[in-house]
């Protein structure tokens, strides 16, 4: 028998990099489980306020004047960090920041219930906004890590969606239920809640990341913390006179860090937005979608549920099941609308959602002036299917903006889609609501409100249309 000759491998160099350890497999069903958790948690304390506000308020003492910041706390946070959230994820570890995310959750839910002052507390919604973002900016790019490109993806996105849409319908019914007690405990379920989240996505989560050449983009961070920080500040205040110095001088101030951020970014070797995507009509599109959808949805819906105890002299848990025809209804659209995907393009999706939403509140003139007891057979006749069909279109919106701002973007780059859709959405949100609560208190109150929805909601349908790619 012929000896074989004997390999020896070479000697490896001191310089070398230490060979991958293999990262474990992803569970796709896992990932989307508890990601579409954390993110029913996220929003439900996003939501939370909206049937106790009266209850809220008169505990701490707001004034009417300072109403709006308990409401727009964690927008504020999450504008701010959504897109700083989205870009660390992809450089330092999606799963990662998801962990700080739900912990920092559970920790800020519980310091909003030792609360004692409208301070303590919107600063604890400041906060709980933050860790909603690196929950939100993580979550679609552990999707796309878990999940190929296909229809699986897409079904994954629309189950996602959903789940959005039961957080924002599950939020006012907790809230108002134990609100019954003390509204205080709504926020120590809702940290509980978080850290149950945070201890399964230990044990289930994959790793996965984009690492770019380059440092942080610490600088472009800080200056969209700033703009974002002034803007969202002024729209807040604008409700009680936007001719104030103060509103004027915050606005200014963001105004001017808008072209400093963009030189920021050119500039910057690991960019928090790669500026160039604007050039991109699907990115635009995405980004518009957001920013409406808060403008025209959330800014009415997070103040409906307290029009309606005042309208129809309903208490916080009354209102709760009322807003949960549309709530209700738009977690099962979002969810059957993954039915749609490969037939119904995400943009065309978006303009219906914004459509069927501003004709659906278009019946609610005159039903929400009230203040004169028990509603009309009339009223109820009119407000009952109205809430049912915006229901629907939210749900659609609520499915097509994760699959946008993922196809948008490359796959590389998926938790940075997923925080500028979700900046602009937030941003919109806490211009919704500044401007739905300063309409509504007008002496043409909330029909006023509705018609702004309506109106804002048609025009971002002619706008997302025009914003084919060519």
């Amino acid at each position: 028998m012929t000896q074989q000759p004997v390999r020896t491998e070479p000697a490896p160099s001191p310089h070398a990099r230490p060979a991958p350890v293999a990262a474990r497999a992803h569970r796709p069903g896992a990932t989307l489980a508890v990601t579409s958790a954390a993110t029913t948690v996220a929003l439900m304390n996003y939501t939370a306020p909206m049937t106790t506000l009266p209850d809220v308020s008169a505990s701490l003492g707001t004034p009417a004047a300072a109403q709006a910041w308990l409401l727009n706390g964690t927008p504020l946070g999450l504008a701010v960090l959504l897109l700083v959230a989205g870009s660390l994820a992809d450089d330092y570890g999606r799963r990662r920041l998801f962990l700080l995310g739900t912990l920092g959750l559970g920790l800020t839910t519980a310091l909003g219930a030792l609360a004692t002052s409208t301070l303590g507390f919107t600063l604890a919604r400041v906060g709980q906004g933050a860790a909603s973002a690196a929950i939100l900016a993580t979550s679609l790019g552990l999707l796309v890590g878990a999940y190929p490109v296909g229809h699986a993806r897409i079904r994954a996105m629309g189950v996602w969606g959903a789940f959005v849409s039961a957080g924002i319908a599950l939020g006012p019914l907790l809230a108002s239920s134990l609100g019954t007690v003390d509204w205080r405990l709504t926020y120590l379920a809702l940290g509980v809640g978080a850290l149950v989240t945070a201890a399964l996505a230990f044990r289930v989560l994959t790793e996965s990341r984009a690492p770019r050449a380059g440092r942080p983009d610490l600088a472009g961070a800080a200056v969209l913390g700033l703009a974002m920080t002034a803007l969202l500040t002024a729209l807040t205040l604008g409700r009680d006179g936007w001719l104030r110095t103060p509103v004027g001088l915050l606005l200014l101030t963001a105004l001017a860090l808008t072209p400093v951020f963009a030189a920021v970014e050119r500039r910057a070797a690991a960019p928090l937005i790669d500026l160039a995507l604007f050039r991109s009509r699907a990115f635009l599109a995405s980004a518009a979608g957001g920013l409406f959808t808060g403008l025209a949805v959330i800014g009415l819906f997070s103040y409906l549920p307290t029009l309606l105890q005042h309208a129809l002299s309903l208490s916080a848990l009354d209102s709760a099941w009322l807003f949960l025809l549309w709530s209700g209804t738009s977690f099962v659209t979002a969810l059957q609308s993954r039915r749609l995907a490969g037939r119904v393009a995400a943009r065309h999706q978006l303009a219906a959602g914004f459509l069927l939403h501003g004709l659906a509140v278009l019946p609610l003139l005159g039903t929400l002036t009230g203040g004169s007891g028990s509603a009309s057979t009339q009223v109820w006749l009119r407000l009952v299917p109205a809430l049912i069909v915006a229901g629907i279109g939210s749900g659609l919106l609520n499915a097509a903006l994760p699959r946008l701002a993922v196809e948008s973007v490359p796959p590389e780059r998926a938790a940075m889609g997923s925080g500028a859709n979700n900046t602009a959405r937030y941003l919109g949100s806490s211009a919704g609501v500044a401007v739905t609560i300063a309409v509504a208190t007008t002496p043409s109150g909330a029909d006023a409100a509705v018609l702004v929805s309506a109106g804002t909601a048609l025009a971002a349908t002619v706008g997302v249309l025009l914003l084919r790619e060519r």
